[in-house]
């Protein structure tokens, strides 16, 4: 097929979207990794980056009608707010495209309305209250330290440090404040969930697939210490090394928490729309009961990031997983 490989860039891209020199290098960004596995899978791949002008990608889409967009773009003008808006153009376009359409890409990317669906279909969510920009009203009287505060339309842990859990009312205030005027966004703050932090990749549709669990784990840590997926817990290697962060496939889940994870994690994959693969997050309490913290449709799959591993924990290496990924996008209605 004649595919093009869309995603959005931090600076002006080349006038002619040349990416030649970077395939034939070992840059390993996830646009060029996908279109290597394409081309190892004959399809005739055009890379195109978007940077923050719409005119080009219409004027390429009209003109070299791909048969196939796989949609890499999580953001445009570098505000990830707006990747909703490229998965609509495609739609109005009427072009085929991997990954969730815009009602998922929505649902997913506000934390709060993420748990509002859930607890409406009967999935655990921590308890939380959203901080809107401006508003430093107090603190809900159910709401129970310790706390963790986050940006409510981020990924990838942006926005997201030891900081971020707070213990009293002081450090609260200060923490939405500074999600308020660094990412000039609302705070949305949820009670702490004590456990394990489990990444559950989701594939397909018919019916939706949940792949082995990775969970982050945290073996230099103390016990009793708060151990979150801050943005240097999963990004910076240096880190990750330093205080033994590590994610891996656990091997002490029993079958029936593994099957209830895997139920939860699907009933969740669908409420929100997602569609052909995605990733939940979520936390096993001691309880073992199964606590949603977000949805993140279209994740990352560089080689060597979790979903291309648990694919590959599940038998399909990363070119065939990319293959399996283009027959269920393209075996779909719409």
């Amino acid at each position: 097929m004649q595919i093009t490989v869309l995603f959005d860039t931090h600076r002006p891209p080349p006038a002619d979207q040349n990416y030649s020199e970077f395939l034939k290098s070992d840059a390993d960004d996830v646009q060029f990794a996908v279109a290597r596995g394409l081309e190892k899978l004959g399809h005739t791949v055009r890379l195109f980056g978007v940077f923050d002008d719409l005119k080009p990608l219409l004027s390429e889409l009209e003109s070299n009608r791909p048969e196939l967009v796989f949609n890499l773009c999580e953001g445009f003008r570098s505000r990830s707010i707006f990747e909703i808006h490229i998965a609509a153009l495609l739609e109005l376009l009427g072009l085929r495209y991997t990954g969730s359409p815009p009602m998922g890409l929505m649902f997913a990317r506000d934390k709060a309305l993420t748990k509002r669906v859930l607890a409406d279909q009967g999935v655990r969510v921590p308890h939380f209250h959203v901080f809107p920009r401006g508003v430093t009203a107090p603190r809900p009287s159910d709401l129970r330290f310790p706390l963790i505060v986050k940006p409510i339309a981020e990924d990838a842990s942006v926005g997201i440090a030891e900081a971020s859990v707070v213990k009293d009312d002081a450090s609260l205030a200060e923490r939405v404040a500074f999600i308020h005027s660094r990412l000039n966004q609302a705070a949305i703050v949820e009670e702490l969930i004590a456990g394990r932090e489990f990444y559950v990749a989701v594939l397909g549709n018919s019916p939706p697939e949940a792949l082995p669990i990775v969970e982050m784990v945290f073996s230099k840590e103390p016990e009793n210490s708060t151990k979150i997926a801050t943005f240097k817990a999963k990004w910076d290697e240096k880190y990750r090394k330093r205080r033994g962060i590590k994610n891996l496939f656990p091997s002490d889940v029993p079958p029936e928490v593994i099957s209830k994870i895997h139920a939860v994690c699907v009933a969740c994959y669908r409420a929100l729309h997602l569609r052909d693969y995605g990733r939940i997050d979520c936390r096993l309490a001691p309880d073992n009961e199964v606590y949603l913290l977000e949805a993140n449709p279209n994740p990352y799959i560089a080689p060597g990031e979790d979903f291309p591993n648990a694919a590959a924990k599940a038998g399909l290496e990363y070119v065939p997983f990319l293959e399996k990924l283009i027959a269920i996008t393209m075996s779909r209605e719409a």
